[in-house]
């Protein structure tokens, strides 16, 4: 099965690209993901919690990089999964691109599913409007480390900007980036 998902970003191809391609960076922005080990700079473990419907699945799955291409921002990720309750297996190849897209980055995935066991009799019906729900909320997690990246940035270029050769910048806290982008997301949603 077939699935393909995408989104916008408001940001350079090229942050959007480095984001996506920083597997343990990205991880904890897919719903339910929880890395639990780094293999090596292209294999890692982690544990997958999904919901299909009224059915709570956990799945450990071996994750592999299979190919970056840098100059077309293509990225292949190889995930081969297996329910906790021996329900079923779970193999996909997860094909990510990057391109320009006005006002930022248009991020497109694609996702070759192949479901085994019981898993694979009610799996089906529902994958394709979770896909789209999970992808929803990935996108929504992207955006926000982008963002905070974008500030971070931000902020670092200004404050050494106002420092003089002898001063050294104040690093900035992840809780201080944390309560910014809670800021951001409270305020954007009174402007609407």
């Amino acid at each position: 099965m077939q699935l393909e998902n995408s989104f916008e970003v408001s940001v350079p191809s090229e942050a959007a690209w480095k984001l996506l391609t920083d597997v343990p960076a990205v991880l904890p922005c897919m719903p339910g993901a929880e890395l639990l080990e780094i293999l090596d700079d292209d294999r890692w473990r982690a544990r997958l919690q999904v919901r299909l419907g009224p059915i709570s699945l956990q799945f450990m799955a071996d994750l592999k990089r299979e190919a970056t291409d840098l100059s077309a921002r293509r990225a292949v990720l190889r995930v081969d999964a297996r329910e906790a309750k021996g329900r079923g297996t779970a193999q996909a190849t997860i094909t990510s691109f990057v391109e320009d897209a006005t006002g930022g980055s248009r991020v497109s995935i694609l996702t070759d599913l192949a479901l085994r066991g019981p898993l694979a009799q009610y799996g089906r019906v529902v994958m394709a409007p979770v896909a789209e729900q999970l992808t929803q909320q990935f996108a929504t997690c992207i955006t926000t480390k982008l963002a905070a990246t974008t500030d971070q940035r931000a902020q670092v270029a200004a404050r050494q900007q106002a420092t003089t050769s002898t001063e050294v910048a104040e690093p900035i806290s992840g809780l201080q980036l944390l309560l910014a982008a809670l800021w951001r997301s409270l305020t954007r949603g009174h402007a609407r």
